[in-house]
């Protein structure tokens, strides 16, 4: 029977369907000069529905709807504000590519994959589960590769789908094993069935990897992050921005969740084998990332030192350390996007990605250079920048734990964070161009852009200061889960 409760649960999915199936409507009434009008209609009636969903969408109790397939509760809503919030500064970036800002298909398969990522937030059945992340990735797969006239583009496209496609199976078989020893899908029934099925470490251990091989390819961990740099650098800058921020969060909602709920019993096999990937992947991440000349490739190599901090509050197995991988990803999200805003900005002007091309942009554009500032000093760990406090809070949950070594290689690899953010910096303030002629080849801002970096740049500089209330509904979201 369909309940109010049931409705609130799915409100925001039924939104965005609703905001497809207008913009499929209207967008071919355009003329070919109005169709970058469809960022603004998708960007609009995406906040609308986070407007929506936070007065009338908010979860009480835990509850499970829609035959137990669906996990109605705070950690899902959180993630879904965010995902959305996420969506929204894309499709303002999106507005003025110029090869693809004015096609509206490119809007709703960012809303298809918004879908996706929602439904992997909330998903307590295993086969609901399968079916969010591929309703997420394949949507992601053909954005990749959507510049079908740019080599690089198409190149990422196939790359993505391909090393995609072949992960996707591997974890499907990891849930089939799952179901065979527990005899269900229900996420939240298989902590108890496992634990009667006397299940041996080295089944558990198999099970497990199979599972980290799709979930660790979607946050781009150590060994399976050779896909991100080249495909973040094919790919359009806002789809880049959104694949390495919101997809990335929603692979890390569904680790929190699928671990510390259905693997309670293994979770002195689990944390180990994630606390070793955890070190390799930001060692990894931050070593490969100093000799980058390309920013893209950059910023990935960066968002895969980030997973790597990410996961130090997933190791700790705790409330705190599942609250501080929530206000990670929040501070994280609006860092990230805020740095490949500023990206895209610079080459939609220019055309222009590699590290030297910066030089002088300081001043083409002050504010512009100020924003790249504040996004690469987040991203550091500097205050009163967000991620300061986020990678605070993902420490303190590490040491807690007793993952002292852990933390100490976090804040070391952070170190080496320092060296090459303030490094990019240093082509933008104290490089000039050749001719040194700045004044002469200035960097406007369009307005979508204009709007979309001040409210994230804002968002990281509230969520470095103001992180009280950040912080609790983060704790909220984690209570949940204990």
């Amino acid at each position: 029977m369909f309940t109010p409760v049931m409705f609130a649960s799915i409100l925001p999915e039924i939104l965005i369907l609703a905001l497809g199936m207008i913009l499929l409507i209207v967008e071919p009434f355009w003329k070919e000069n109005q169709r970058r009008n469809a960022g603004w209609l998708t960007a609009g009636g995406l906040f609308v529905i986070i407007i929506v969903s936070l007065l009338f969408g908010q979860p009480g109790e835990p509850t499970a709807v829609l035959g137990g397939m669906i996990r109605f509760d705070w950690l899902g809503f959180f993630f879904k504000i965010l995902f959305m919030f996420a969506a929204v500064a894309t499709a303002l970036l999106l507005m003025d590519h110029e090869k693809a800002g004015g096609r509206g298909e490119a809007y709703l398969l960012l809303l298809a994959s918004l879908l996706g990522m929602n439904l992997m937030a909330v998903s307590a059945d295993l086969v609901m589960l399968y079916l969010s992340i591929e309703t997420a990735s394949i949507p992601l797969y053909i954005l990749a590769g959507f510049l079908l006239a740019d080599d690089r583009s198409t190149e990422a496209g196939f790359k993505y789908l391909l090393f995609g496609t072949l992960v996707s199976t591997v974890m499907l078989y990891g849930f089939s094993l799952i179901f065979g020893f527990a005899g269900t899908t229900n996420i939240y029934k298989l902590a108890e069935m496992l634990a009667t099925g006397n299940l041996s470490a080295l089944l558990a251990f198999s099970v497990l990897a199979l599972i980290l091989v799709g979930l660790g390819f979607k946050i781009a961990i150590v060994p399976f992050q050779f896909w991100a740099p080249d495909v973040y650098e094919g790919s359009p800058t806002p789809v880049a921005g959104f694949l390495s921020t919101a997809s990335k969060a929603a692979g890390f909602a569904v680790i929190v969740r699928l671990f510390f709920v259905a693997f309670p019993d293994f979770a002195p096999l689990w944390t180990v084998i994630l606390a070793a990937l955890s070190a390799i992947t930001m060692t990894v991440g931050n070593l490969l990332a100093i000799s980058q000349t390309n920013v893209k490739r950059l910023l990935a190599y960066s968002s895969i030192a980030h997973a790597g901090y990410a996961l130090i509050g997933v190791v700790a197995f705790s409330q705190l350390g599942a609250a501080s991988v929530v206000f990670y990803l929040a501070a994280y999200i609006v860092t990230n996007l805020l740095a490949f805003g500023v990206v895209m900005a610079f080459s939609r002007v220019t055309g222009l990605e590699e590290l030297k091309d910066y030089a002088g942009m300081s001043r083409r554009n002050p504010w512009l250079a100020l924003l790249m500032l504040a996004a690469f000093l987040s991203l550091t760990g500097m205050p009163p920048f967000g991620g300061f406090v986020a990678k605070i809070f993902v420490f303190a949950a590490g040491v807690q734990a007793g993952y002292v070594w852990l933390v100490i290689v976090g804040i070391l690899n952070s170190i080496i964070g320092v060296f090459y953010y303030l490094n990019a910096m240093k082509y933008v303030y104290l490089y000039r161009m050749p001719n040194e002629d700045e004044e002469k080849h200035p960097i406007p801002l369009t307005r979508p852009y204009a709007i979309a970096l001040a409210v994230l740049v804002l968002g990281v500089i509230l969520i470095g200061t103001v992180f009280a209330p950040w912080f609790s509904w983060s704790d909220a979201a984690a209570l949940n889960l204990f």
